[in-house]
């Protein structure tokens, strides 16, 4: 059995984090599927710029919308939803086999509106009516703004994929802010079967402390970060707040591990793979790293629901002078202000592949 086919059959989602127009029409998605056991996918502004700028398949698209007067961010939407509901079609069997747990594409918001909550419901609504799609996530950062959104759009019925979140309390955060959106919308009789993922990002925090910490200490706290959220996570499902909305028919907010992709070239390139398989999570990788987890990656043991070893090794990072919590807030400003410098790269480069048909 194939290394991805024993994470599935422990329980959690394996999900690409990719997606390009030559993926999904030359069948590379549709292999995964099947022979990965890949079953469902995510993107982000990155993701989009580097497609949009290195396939051709968008070249004819990108002229037929340009000479119907599309342009900018209208424009990218456009492409994107047709990607990604191309995608949720993909995964509809899988959506519909597991009762809607999973089977999930994602498509963020502008990461210009991260501090604005009226504007980022007013998006997350109108993109996802947009898409025709029950598998399909808006992205919602997880900062204080983001929040606020979230609430607000799970109580409009939006599912959402919370992103940027790095920390215990961040994840606290938006979980908090998930099951009031649930509990509003069963205190006004509405459906509470709102899905929700919540994504904790664990590379960049190796990345972050690779020069301030010595050799021992490398690639450590990444790992033990994300193993302090799901000690949260499992108590958080256990708890009598949770339980009571389960049996009003809500699901559970599913933890995803996201930014797993091994930074350092010294580093196993299955590193946070081989040590993050949990029941009841999802793991979203690069093509990169799903194909080496694949080859050689292995399955031992399950995290520990009482988060293991987690605090002795923050505890010693603590002692090597990282402050974690300011950390993660400098991690998560940071994560935003790379996706708004993405998105206005994106915007650039729709801009002058329009100038090109406009000439």
């Amino acid at each position: 059995m194939k290394p991805t086919q024993q994470l599935h059959e422990l329980g959690q989602s394996l999900w690409l984090d990719n997606i390009t127009r030559g993926l999904l029409r030359d069948g590379t998605i549709g292999y995964y599927i099947r022979e990965y056991a890949v079953t469902g996918l995510t993107s982000n502004p990155s993701i989009f710029e580097q497609a949009i700028r290195d396939a051709p398949e968008y070249s004819a698209a990108i002229h037929t919308k340009v000479d119907e007067g599309k342009s900018g961010e209208e424009l990218f939407f456009e492409l994107a939803l047709e990607d990604l509901t191309e995608a949720a079609d993909l995964f509809r069997p899988v959506h519909a086999a597991s009762g809607g747990i999973d089977g999930w594409v994602s498509l963020e918001v502008s990461p210009l509106l991260c501090d604005d909550p009226a504007a980022t419901v007013h998006a997350a609504r109108r993109l996802h009516a947009r898409a025709r799609r029950p598998n399909l996530f808006i992205k919602i950062p997880g900062n204080r703004a983001g929040v606020l959104a979230i609430e607000e759009s799970i109580f409009a019925g939006v599912p959402v994929n919370v992103t940027l979140l790095f920390s215990r309390e961040h994840y606290l955060a938006a979980a908090d802010a998930y099951m009031r959106g649930i509990e509003r919308r069963i205190a006004a009789r509405l459906d509470p079967d709102v899905a929700s993922v919540a994504s904790i990002f664990v590379s960049r925090w190796d990345t972050a402390v690779k020069d301030r910490v010595s050799a021992g200490f490398q690639n450590r706290l990444g790992i033990a970060m994300a193993m302090r959220s799901y000690k949260a996570y499992r108590e958080l499902l256990a708890s009598a707040r949770w339980q009571k909305l389960a049996a009003a028919g809500a699901k559970p907010q599913r933890l995803l591990w996201a930014s797993t992709g091994s930074k350092d070239p010294a580093a196993s390139d299955t590193l946070y793979i081989d040590a993050l398989a949990a029941p009841d999570t999802i793991n979203t990788m690069p093509a990169k790293t799903l194909l080496a987890f694949a080859a050689h990656g292995t399955v031992t043991a399950a995290l520990p629901a009482d988060g293991g070893l987690a605090e002795a090794v923050i505890a010693e990072f603590v002692r090597e002078g990282i402050d974690d919590t300011a950390l993660a807030a400098e991690l998560q400003r940071q994560g935003a202000d790379s996706f708004t410098r993405s998105w206005r790269e994106l915007m650039m480069r729709l801009g002058a592949k329009a100038d090109v048909f406009n000439d």
